[in-house]
C-alpha cells in the first residue's frame, strides 16, 4: 500500500488550502511524519520545487462510511476484507476514516464492533459508527426494520467494550424508548466517550430539540471527544421539512447554525439536490456545522452490479445504489474527493467545502492532528489536479497512491 517513505524533508507546491485560506502559490513542507510548514512559495524555509498547477489539499476525514472496493464494513468476518475498503477510500485522498455498521443483531455488532477494534488499534480506522439499531421503522432507509430495537444502555456498554475505546459516533431516533431521558442511550453514549447523532428519525422539531440539548449537557458532562451532536445524513431517512410540520430537520440545522450541533451531508450528487447542500452551507457553514460524508457501500470504486448492505440485497446502476426490494437509496458509491468536488460544483467555495470534509469532521472525533495542512499536523495531504482529480496520496509522509514528484506543473 506505501511506495516510498518520507523520513526526511520533502516539499510540495501547489495551490495550498489552509483552514482559513487558500494560497495561490504555496509549499506545504514534511519532515517526517508531521508537517513542518505551511506557507507561501516565496517565503519557504527550505529550495521550494519548481511552480505547479496543483492544488494541495489536507488529506480528508470521513465519519460515515460503510465500505468501499467491493467490501462492506457491515459484512466482513475478516481484518483484510475490512482493509480492503480502508484502501479504496485511502487510495482517493480520504486518510482519517471512520467505518460505519447498519442495524443488525446485537450479536453481530458485536462481532463486527470487535473486527473493526482491531484495524483502529492498528491505526488504519479512526474509530467505529453504528448506524442503528436504535432507529424509525418509519425512517427506516436501506436499513433492515426487523432489527431495530427499542433504545438500550446496556448495550451500548457492550460495544464500547468491544471497541475498546473506538466507538465515535451511534446513529439513534429520539423518539424511540430508550434513548432520552435518565439512563438513556443519549447518556450512555456521552460516558463511553462516543457522540449521539440524530438521524432515521421521523419525530416532531421540539423533540428533535430537546434531544440535542440533552446530548450537549451528557457530552459537557463527561468530557466527551466532541460537545456538539450530530445528525447524520440530514434530510435523508429523516420526516421531510414542511413549514406546519418541520419535523428533526428543522431543529437540527438550526442547532447546527448556532454552533450547537453538525449536521452530515451526503452531497454527492445523489442524495441530495446540489442547490441543497449550498443552502445549507450557506446557514451553518459559518458556525462549522456542516461536514461532508460519502455514506458509501461496498460498490464505492466499484462497477454496476449486485452487492450487500447488512441484510440487504442492493443494485447499483448508473452509479445508483438502491435497494433491490424497493427501490430505495441504499448508500453511496462515491469517495469523499467526489463528494467535496460536488460540493465545489454546486457553489460551496473551495476553503469552506474543504473545512467541511476535513478540519470539522476531525473535531467531531476530538482530533486537531489531522485534517489540516497547518504545521505540527500529521502529514496528510491529497494532491490533485485544478478539477480536484487525485493526483498523490500521502499520510502521515507515506506516499500511498499517485506520486507528489509527478505534480501538476
Amino acid at each position: 500500500m506505501t511506495s516510498r517513505s518520507s523520513d526526511t524533508t520533502n516539499v510540495l507546491r501547489g495551490r495550498v488550502v489552509t483552514p482559513a485560506r487558500a494560497i495561490p502559490d504555496g509549499v506545504v513542507v514534511l519532515h517526517g511524519d508531521t508537517i513542518a510548514h505551511v506557507g507561501p512559495a516565496e517565503s519557504s524555509p527550505v529550495p521550494p520545487p519548481p511552480a505547479s498547477t496543483a492544488t494541495l489539499l489536507p488529506g480528508l476525514v470521513d465519519v460515515h462510511c460503510h465500505g468501499g472496493g467491493g467490501a462492506g464494513f457491515p459484512d466482513a468476518t475478516t481484518e483484510d476484507e475490512a482493509r480492503a475498503a480502508v484502501r479504496e477510500h485511502l487510495a482517493h485522498g480520504t486518510t482519517t476514516l471512520v467505518a460505519s455498521l447498519v442495524t443488525a443483531a446485537p450479536r453481530t455488532l458485536l462481532e463486527r464492533s470487535a473486527l473493526l477494534a482491531a484495524l483502529a488499534d492498528a491505526g488504519d480506522l479512526a474509530g467505529i459508527h453504528l448506524e442503528g439499531p436504535f432507529l424509525s421503522r418509519e425512517r427506516r432507509g436501506a436499513q433492515d426494520p426487523d432489527l431495530m430495537i427499542d433504545g438500550s444502555a446496556d448495550l451500548v456498554r457492550e460495544v464500547a467494550r468491544v471497541s475498546r475505546g473506538h466507538l465515535v459516533t451511534m446513529t439513534v431516533a429520539p423518539e424511540v424508548p430508550g434513548v432520552l431521558g435518565v439512563g438513556g442511550v443519549v447518556e450512555a453514549l456521552a460516558s463511553v466517550g462516543a457522540v449521539p447523532s440524530f438521524g432515521h428519525s421521523d419525530t416532531s422539531a421540539r423533540v428533535t430539540r430537546e434531544a440535542v440539548a440533552q446530548a450537549r449537557e451528557a457530552l459537557a458532562r463527561h468530557g466527551a471527544r466532541s460537545l456538539r451532536p450530530t445528525a447524520t445524513h440530514l434530510f435523508n431517512g429523516m420526516r421531510p421539512w414542511h413549514h406546519r410540520e418541520p419535523g428533526p430537520v428543522a431543529a437540527l440545522l438550526a442547532a447546527a447554525g448556532r454552533g450547537e450541533a453538525v449536521v452530515e451531508l451526503v452531497g454527492d450528487g445523489t442524495h441530495l439536490d446540489p442547490e441543497t447542500v449550498r443552502a445549507v452551507a450557506d446557514l451553518a457553514a459559518g458556525a462549522d456545522g456542516v461536514i461532508l460524508v460519502t455514506d458509501a457501500m461496498a460498490a464505492a470504486g466499484m462497477p454496476d452490479g449486485a452487492y450487500r448492505l447488512g441484510t440487504a440485497d442492493v443494485v447499483v446502476a448508473g452509479g445508483v445504489a438502491r435497494l433491490a426490494s424497493d427501490g430505495a437509496i441504499a448508500g453511496g458509491t462515491a469517495h469523499l474527493l467526489d463528494v467535496l468536488r460536488h460540493t465545489v460544483v454546486a457553489g460551496v467555495d473551495l476553503v469552506t467545502a474543504v473545512r467541511m470534509a476535513s478540519v470539522v469532521p476531525a473535531g467531531v472525533l476530538g482530533r486537531t492532528d489531522v485534517g489540516r495542512l497547518e504545521a505540527g499536523a500529521r502529514a496528510d495531504v491529497l494532491v490533485t489536479d485544478d478539477d480536484l482529480r487525485p493526483l498523490a496520496v500521502l499520510r502521515g509522509g507515506l506516499v500511498v497512491a499517485g506520486d507528489p514528484a509527478g505534480q501538476a506543473s
